[in-house]
């Protein structure tokens, strides 16, 4: 059974109603620890079948949302405690704000895997790393330019890491990363400490020195968070 189309394709009914339920739990009509209206109510509520909400629930627990109850109605997890990768590329999706709270999640989880993914790409291609970061001077001033730059950086990087799973997390972010990156680029400030930051990076690629190349990394992405912190202490002082 299908829905209404999306891209020009069929969307399946239980591919809508996932997405309806993760967004009612999103926006807390379904808090952490209460429980779904049983699967009879929801195919009612819906107009579909139940093996279709079946279907739906399976997969909301597959991917850590709730934890089904033969002959009991499903409880909402705590998503943030019992969720996954997967949770996290639903909640992205579901985010038509991007919170400031939720740019520093992000900006923490970056201290903790942009530098290695850095560090290795260093290591394994120099000569690419340096040609990624050669025409710093055309980057124009401005948030959107940064922004693109930014996220071309970060995939390229990625995959120049012999591990794929960073890419894997960096490619979770596709459809959110913009759009954060042009709200943290909208200062002037955060685009001047990345303008250095980026040819730091050059410098220590052009020399090899891929330990060195982690060091910059982590300090710039700890550099960032605090620059991000301030100006959301400041915006709520006002």
């Amino acid at each position: 059974m299908t829905m209404e189309k999306k891209g020009g394709r069929k969307e399946r009914s239980s591919d809508q109603i996932e997405k309806k339920l993760i967004r009612a739990i999103l926006t807390r009509e379904y808090p952490a620890g209460s429980t779904l209206r049983p699967e009879r109510e929801l195919a009612e509520y819906y107009g579909v079948g139940r093996p279709t909400v079946r279907e739906a629930l399976q997969r909301l627990e597959r991917d850590g949302w709730i934890t089904v109850r033969k002959g009991h109605p499903a409880i909402v997890n705590d998503y943030w405690h019992q969720g996954n990768i997967m949770t996290l590329v639903h909640i992205i999706q579901n985010h038509d704000d991007v919170t400031d709270e939720f740019i520093s999640y992000l900006l923490e989880l970056r201290i903790s895997l942009a530098p290695v993914y850095i560090r290795n790409a260093v290591a394994a291609h120099q000569p690419k790393v340096v040609a990624l970061l050669a025409n710093l001077d055309q980057l124009k001033p401005d948030a959107d330019s940064y922004a693109a730059f930014d996220w071309e950086l970060q995939k390229n990087l990625t995959r120049l890491s012999p591990n794929p799973i960073y890419l894997l997390i960096v490619n979770s972010f596709d459809s959110f990363y913009l759009k954060m990156a042009r709200k943290y680029f909208s200062t002037p400030e955060h685009r001047e400490a990345s303008w250095h930051y980026y040819h730091e990076l050059l410098n220590v690629a052009l020399q090899g020195d891929y330990i060195e190349a982690e060091r910059v990394a982590r300090k710039a992405m700890e550099k960032s968070l605090e620059l991000w912190r301030n100006r959301t202490v400041l915006e709520q002082d006002k």
